[in-house]
């Protein structure tokens, strides 16, 4: 196996008597989509930081390409945090130009891709589509991306995740955050964190263990809803049909013989794994 291009080993970050990050051990080796999910607070970004050399770890130990973060490392490695990193006053072009003189690198994009505009007055869709393709430019060894596609539309969403598998196929290892569970099933390990901590990680098909989900049909999915709700479970409504976990099937039933109904179970999706693993008092 090859040897990570990325590690953190027991990393902990405290701020004054808040703990960000505690204890967490990942890796990242060439080839290889990882996908860092949490809700806002859980500590992914300040993980981001302390990967790049960005922010120092309380305690633990960060390696970039086998050895401590150094400057000599970030040309090795293309960053796109959520600010996107480019300069608002200049053009696409003129951002592209920069990042090609100061990491290196063949221009990638030819200038009639991009609107001769200031990257400030652009729509964020394209603004996002010139931030990648500037940190794509110089063929990074490791790309570190902070939620991408935020705030994009679909397609452009699609578009970059082409662009993000192309580069894994190509050797690079590439250590993303997102918040969409289409996302998350596209990357080959992924990494769920809560309050600072990693709650599980593994392949999509270890993160659902082979959980079940309840879906309720009923002609009357509001009294049903209501019913589940007193008896202390909180289906969700998903079209006409409510789900809720299949450790609940018993409890259930009592709580909706009162009325006509039909439970069959399905195999549980990504986000309702999530929610189960990532809430508090989980």
């Amino acid at each position: 196996m090859a040897e990570p291009l990325a590690e953190v080993k027991g990393v902990t970050r405290r701020f004054g008597e808040v703990i960000a990050v505690r204890e967490v051990s990942i890796a990242l080796r060439p080839g290889e989509v990882l996908g860092l999910l949490g809700a806002n607070g859980a500590g992914k970004t300040t993980l981001l930081r302390m990967l790049l050399g960005l922010l120092p770890p309380s305690d633990g130990e960060v390696r970039l390409f086998g050895a401590s973060p150094s400057f000599a490392a970030r040309r090795r490695l293309g960053y796109m945090p959520q600010g996107l990193g480019l300069y608002e006053d200049l053009t696409p072009a003129e951002n592209l130009a920069f990042a090609q003189a100061v990491f290196g690198g063949a221009r990638t994009s030819s200038p009639s891709e991009f609107p001769p505009l200031a990257v400030g007055r652009l729509p964020l869709g394209v603004q996002r589509r010139v931030a990648f393709r500037q940190v794509l430019q110089h063929h990074p060894q490791l790309l570190v991306l902070d939620e991408p596609t935020s705030g994009v539309d679909p397609l452009m969403r699609q578009r970059l995740w082409q662009e993000v598998r192309a580069a894994a196929d190509e050797g690079a290892g590439v250590l993303v955050t997102t918040h969409h569970m289409e996302e998350a099933e596209s990357c080959d390990r992924l990494v769920v964190m809560a309050d600072g901590s990693v709650v599980a990680q593994g392949s999509l098909r270890d993160i659902l263990a082979d959980k079940e989900t309840l879906v309720l049909e009923t002609a009357d999915w509001p009294r049903a809803m209501a019913l589940l709700e007193a008896a202390g479970m909180a289906p969700a409504l998903v079209g006409r049909s409510l789900r809720l976990p299949a450790e609940d099937e018993q409890k259930a039933r009592e709580a909706l013989s009162v009325m006509a109904f039909r439970l069959r179970r399905t195999p549980t999706s990504l986000e309702e794994r999530f929610v189960e693993i990532a809430s508090p008092g989980r």
